[in-house]
């Protein structure tokens, strides 16, 4: 544990006179960042869609029969109507 403290970079301080500096730092961090990511493919997104979209239409489904069904309980048991 020590020896990956140890092989860390340190923590980079800002100075508070140099604000476009720090900004400069931070774009060129996140940039770096940004290139690290494997971005999905035409593909992978239309299936993460699609996933989605099912799994809204199961849960909406499954919360309008549950509806339905104590929609009729609460009015006959609970309302006696």
């Amino acid at each position: 544990m020590a020896d990956a403290r140890s092989e860390r970079q340190p923590a980079v301080r800002a100075t508070p006179g140099q604000p476009e500096e720090r900004h400069g730092h931070f774009i060129q961090e996140a940039w770096g960042e940004l290139k690290k990511v494997e971005w999905p493919g035409q593909a992978q997104v239309i299936q993460g869609t699609v996933v989605v979209l099912v799994a809204c239409v199961v849960v909406g489904t499954y919360l309008y029969l549950n509806d339905l069904v104590w929609k009729h309980v609460v009015s006959k048991v609970f309302l006696g109507q």
